[in-house]
Order: C-alpha cells, then structure tokens, then sequence
C-alpha cells in the first residue's frame, strides 16, 4: 500500500486542498472538486450536507469636509523661489508625483502662493 495515496500533508476543512493547502474551488455538475493548483481530486459527495455563507457589508459613507482651495495639498508643502506666469509673484509651493512609468522622471506641480496659479513640470 502507498502512503501517498492514504496520507495527506494537510489536515483541514473541506474548503482546502488536502494535499497543497490551496482553497478549493466550490462544487460544480462534476463528481469530483479539483484543485486548481495540484490537480488533487475530492468526491463531490464529500461536500454534502455543506453549506456555504456569504455576507456583504456596506458601511456607511462619512461626510467630506469640503477642502478650500487655501487648504489644498498644493498649497502646502516647501516654497521654492519660482516667479508665478500669471501674476508675477516670486514663490511657489511645489509637490511631486509619479505619473509616468517608473523608468521616466517624476512630475513636479507648482502652485503659486500667491494666486494658487497651477503649472507641471516633467522631470
């Protein structure tokens, strides 16, 4: 008798693979569940009598605090000697991001503290 066959390396419930661990797909018209990973048959008779729950939880949405343009990410942060096109002010808040794919250069937004004017740089 092989002990491959009358052993398994997992003990669990039947919602996993006895033999990888792996979760097992729910029973279908077949008369066996494979598992998907290692290929490990189990008799759909196994399952019966099983039940299987589900539950969705919608959580309620808090209000949002509406942002002022004063308030915003783009006015905050390190000011950077920058003359503004728009109204001529010397200084500009600054913020970076990361729009393009990661081998090319990040993405500079300055706004102008003055008149909150928006511009982009790509570095």
């Amino acid at each position: 008798m092989d002990l491959a066959n009358t052993c398994s390396s997992f003990q669990s419930d039947l919602d996993f693979c006895s033999d990888c661990g792996s979760v097992l797909p729910l029973p279908g018209a077949q008369d066996t569940v494979t598992c998907i990973r290692c290929g490990f048959n189990i008799n759909v008779r196994d399952f019966e009598g099983k039940v299987v729950k589900t539950s969705v939880v919608f959580h309620q949405l808090g209000t949002a605090m509406p942002m002022s343009v004063e308030e915003g990410p783009e006015c905050q942060g390190p000011v950077v000697d920058r003359r503004c096109p728009r109204c001529g002010h010397e200084g500009m808040a600054y913020h970076t991001r990361q729009m393009r794919s990661a081998d090319e250069g990040q993405t500079v937004f300055y706004t102008c503290t003055n008149c909150k004017f928006q511009e982009k740089e790509d570095s």
